[in-house]
Protein backbone atom coordinates (compact mmCIF):
# COMPACT_ATOMS: atom_id res chain seq x y z
CA UNK A 1 0.00 0.00 0.00
CA UNK A 2 1.21 3.73 -0.98
CA UNK A 3 2.49 5.96 2.01
CA UNK A 4 -0.63 8.47 2.94
CA UNK A 5 0.68 11.88 3.19
CA UNK A 6 -1.52 14.54 4.61
CA UNK A 7 -0.33 18.47 5.37
CA UNK A 8 -2.77 21.65 4.75
CA UNK A 9 -5.73 22.66 6.02
CA UNK A 10 -8.93 21.30 6.00
CA UNK A 11 -10.84 22.89 2.84
CA UNK A 12 -13.90 23.01 4.74
CA UNK A 13 -12.35 25.65 7.05
CA UNK A 14 -12.14 27.75 3.59
CA UNK A 15 -15.54 28.96 4.20
CA UNK A 16 -16.93 31.11 1.11
CA UNK A 17 -13.90 29.45 -1.11
CA UNK A 18 -15.68 29.20 -5.09
CA UNK A 19 -13.71 25.60 -6.41
CA UNK A 20 -13.08 25.06 -10.10
CA UNK A 21 -11.52 22.52 -11.74
CA UNK A 22 -9.07 21.54 -14.33
CA UNK A 23 -11.18 20.90 -17.72
CA UNK A 24 -8.61 18.76 -18.25
CA UNK A 25 -9.55 16.10 -15.81
CA UNK A 26 -11.02 12.70 -16.22
CA UNK A 27 -14.49 11.29 -15.41
CA UNK A 28 -13.27 9.61 -12.31
CA UNK A 29 -11.92 12.27 -10.76
CA UNK A 30 -8.57 12.09 -11.08
CA UNK A 31 -8.30 16.71 -10.68
CA UNK A 32 -6.98 19.50 -9.12
CA UNK A 33 -9.09 22.39 -7.70
CA UNK A 34 -8.17 25.98 -6.68
CA UNK A 35 -9.85 28.59 -5.52
CA UNK A 36 -8.93 31.84 -5.24
CA UNK A 37 -9.42 33.25 -1.23
CA UNK A 38 -10.14 37.06 0.41
CA UNK A 39 -6.90 37.15 1.21
CA UNK A 40 -5.53 37.35 -2.27
CA UNK A 41 -4.02 33.35 -1.37
CA UNK A 42 -4.96 30.60 -3.88
CA UNK A 43 -5.95 27.15 -2.15
CA UNK A 44 -5.72 24.03 -4.11
CA UNK A 45 -7.04 20.57 -3.40
CA UNK A 46 -7.82 16.99 -4.04
CA UNK A 47 -11.67 17.24 -5.91
CA UNK A 48 -11.53 13.22 -4.44
CA UNK A 49 -11.38 14.38 -1.09
CA UNK A 50 -13.18 17.84 -0.83
CA UNK A 51 -13.03 18.10 3.03
CA UNK A 52 -9.03 18.53 2.55
CA UNK A 53 -6.46 19.18 3.04
CA UNK A 54 -6.38 22.22 0.93
CA UNK A 55 -2.58 23.98 0.27
CA UNK A 56 -2.36 27.95 0.21
CA UNK A 57 -0.59 29.88 -1.71
CA UNK A 58 0.52 33.74 -2.17
CA UNK A 59 0.08 34.52 -5.59
CA UNK A 60 3.68 34.61 -5.96
CA UNK A 61 4.18 31.02 -5.22
CA UNK A 62 1.67 30.06 -7.81
CA UNK A 63 2.93 32.07 -10.45
CA UNK A 64 6.51 30.46 -10.04
CA UNK A 65 4.54 26.94 -10.31
CA UNK A 66 2.67 27.97 -13.30
CA UNK A 67 5.41 29.75 -15.02
CA UNK A 68 8.09 26.39 -14.09
CA UNK A 69 4.56 23.77 -15.43
CA UNK A 70 4.35 25.74 -18.80
CA UNK A 71 8.29 25.60 -19.30
CA UNK A 72 8.16 21.91 -19.01
CA UNK A 73 9.87 21.48 -15.50
CA UNK A 74 8.35 19.40 -14.11
CA UNK A 75 7.40 16.85 -16.73
CA UNK A 76 9.35 14.36 -15.48
CA UNK A 77 7.64 13.56 -12.41
CA UNK A 78 5.33 11.71 -14.64
CA UNK A 79 7.64 9.14 -15.26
Amino acid sequence: MAEQFDNGIPADRLTGAQWRKASYSNAIGNCVEVAPLASGEIAMRNSRFPTGPALVYTQAEMAAFLAGAKDGEFDDVLG
